[in-house]
């Protein structure tokens, strides 16, 4: 059943990359809607202790998709909600599997200041092309997903502190931490693509490619292990 539904996702992300490129946007809308869907069931039926909160945070993200079809400055508020509430549940999720006894402190420090970093180089390279009463908003959306990561690789390197060799107490872990990183790749081009109107982004199609890798990859390293 499992394969399935990577078929379905396989598929709709594969139709809704060459819409974007070819730009025909019914069957773009049709099929942006069908990306995370079958990823939620994959998660459902592939593990033996569902995650209430790994559940949420792809339904959130499947209903901000629905909300960004919508055209409007209104529905792009709407949808960066539903995704702010995704990563606060994948937050939660990832927090049960961290030890923070078996994480160094100087990894608890430098993770979130890299994080920072980054985020203010790329909010500063935004900042030309965002209004004013966006950007606050903006600023504290990236740095929500940043948080995200930071979480995720805190549970990565619980995993490798827990593992004598390479296993899934490992692998899950990486594969979510390079999802989520792709997930912050999408939501900072997505800025980008949208506020910048001479930005080469505009398709959308890196930003839905990242997109749709981030989600699988982050749901494969949710499931790897349970």
């Amino acid at each position: 059943m499992e394969f399935v539904f990577l078929g379905i996702f396989f598929v709709a992300t594969a139709i809704h990359l060459y819409a974007r490129l070819n730009k025909k946007a019914r069957l773009r809308d049709i099929s942006k809607v069908c990306i995370v869907a079958p990823l939620i069931l994959l998660y459902v039926f592939s593990v033996d202790e569902i995650n209430i909160f790994v559940v949420l945070a792809l339904i959130a993200c499947w209903i901000g998709d629905i909300l960004l079809v919508m055209h409007g400055v209104k529905w792009f508020v709407l949808g960066g909600i539903s995704f702010w509430i995704a990563h606060a549940c994948f937050i939660v999720a990832y927090n049960y599997e961290i030890n923070y006894e078996l994480i160094p402190l100087w990894v608890l420090i430098v993770i979130p200041v890299i994080m920072v970093c980054s985020m203010s180089i790329v909010l500063y390279k935004l900042k030309p092309y965002v209004k004013k009463p966006l950007f606050i908003p903006t600023c504290g959306y990236l740095l929500f997903n940043g948080s995200m990561n930071v979480f995720a690789i805190f549970r990565l390197v619980t995993g490798i502190a827990l593992s004598t060799s390479i296993g899934p107490a490992y692998i899950g872990p990486l594969f979510t931490v390079i999802g989520a990183l792709l997930f912050l790749v999408s939501d900072s081009t997505l800025f980008f693509a949208r506020f910048n109107k001479n930005s080469i982004m505009h398709t959308h199609f890196l930003v839905m490619l990242t997109y749709s890798l981030g989600e699988l990859l982050i749901v494969l390293g949710l499931i790897i292990g349970h």
